[in-house]
């Protein structure tokens, strides 16, 4: 298969000759969710908690009488059912929101999406991306200039300049080839690639 290369114009420069299995698969959108949702969570740092009835701070004593009063009996202010009560089932901080996902699984779940890139002319590789100094204004020009403006950018090495660069823009983002995951390569409409990042991914999932 091949990709289009293009140039500091984002113009059409040539092409290059790319994995058919990691760009020309079919698209598999049970198989893409569940790799994105596997990411997610495993992401989770599961620190949430909750008090239950037991641990909230109140005090035993019954809150009235149980009779004459008209409202519903109640042993305990710490019940479910009374505001800053405790819950019923409680988060704990030590839950575990991870989901075992096979390497297989996961390298078919990037060349469906990778492949899918391809076919919505979403992908395109450039030879290299570098700027002289950490400059956002002058690498926000160079994106504009290729016509890019909300744009994953995978570079094979992290380059200082681009990456001190980058931070400062919202709708870009800088990864090197080894830490590119589903969730950015699904969430941003266009991807950029340099030359060795694409080796290095078919190296990886190929």
């Amino acid at each position: 298969m091949e990709l289009k290369l293009i140039n500091e114009q984002g113009q059409e420069a040539s092409r290059v000759q790319a994995s058919d299995v990691l760009f020309g698969r079919e698209y598999n959108e049970a198989l893409i969710h569940q790799v994105v949702v596997a990411y997610q969570a495993n992401a989770r740092s599961g620190n949430r908690a909750q008090k239950g009835r037991a641990e909230v701070k109140h005090t035993t004593a019954k809150p009235f009488r149980q009779k004459g009063t008209g409202r519903a009996r109640a042993g305990m202010s710490s019940s479910p059912l009374w505001r800053g009560g405790g819950r019923v089932f409680p988060n704990s901080p030590d839950e575990n929101f991870s989901q075992k996902l096979n390497k297989k699984m996961y390298r078919a779940g990037m060349a469906s999406i990778l492949s899918q890139l391809v076919r919505e002319d979403r992908l395109a590789i450039v030879e290299s991306l570098s700027v002289d100094a950490p400059k956002t204004k002058m690498f926000s020009g160079k994106l504009k200039g290729m016509g890019y403006e909300s744009v994953l950018v995978v570079t094979d090495l992290l380059d200082e300049n681009v990456y001190l660069a980058s931070r400062n823009l919202p709708n870009v983002l800088v990864l090197e080839a080894s830490e590119a995951d589903p969730v950015s390569l699904v969430r941003f409409p266009k991807v950029l690639m340099t030359k060795g990042a694409l080796s290095k991914i078919e190296e990886m999932l190929g």
